[in-house]
């Protein structure tokens, strides 16, 4: 029989650096989980993606037992990266930090596609995108859509 699910914990933690310090330990422990076989088995499975912030999904089950999922980095995270910038606008419909090309959003969009609810690589470029406008990174050229 399937083991009963306690609750979930979603977390963000860098690759290979997750420890036991805040704001893992106090997430897991309050739940109940071995929060250093926690630590030890995510660091292996994010060895390749050193220092990229991962959101991951934890499974708890009855028993203090537990299974997780790493996704994949964050459109905003993946954004800044690809512009180079440290943060987004404070004001993003005033102040415009940066600007991102279809080719990168389209690059960024194929990297989400498994954890994006949408079928079609465009619609992903459109979610992608409007992240992008939203913090204040202005889109440059002309939507590959568009092109009719």
């Amino acid at each position: 029989m399937a083991k009963e699910i306690q609750t979930y914990v979603k977390l963000q933690v860098k690759g290979g650096q997750a420890n036991p310090a805040p704001p893992i330990g106090p997430a897991l422990g309050s739940k109940g989980i071995n929060i250093m076989e926690f630590c030890k088995q995510f660091n292996a499975r994010t060895q390749d993606k050193m220092g990229k912030v991962l959101p991951v999904v934890i499974t708890v089950y009855k028993d203090k037992s537990f299974e997780f999922i790493i996704k994949t980095p964050p459109a905003a995270i993946l954004i800044l990266e690809a512009t180079k910038k440290q943060k987004g606008s404070a004001e993003p419909n005033r102040t415009k930090v940066g600007s991102i090309s279809w080719d990168q959003i389209k690059n960024i969009a194929q990297e989400k596609m498994p954890d994006l609810n949408c079928f079609t690589v465009e619609s992903a470029m459109k979610m992608v995108a409007g992240t992008a406008r939203s913090m204040g990174i202005t889109v440059t050229g002309q939507a590959p859509w568009m092109n009719n």
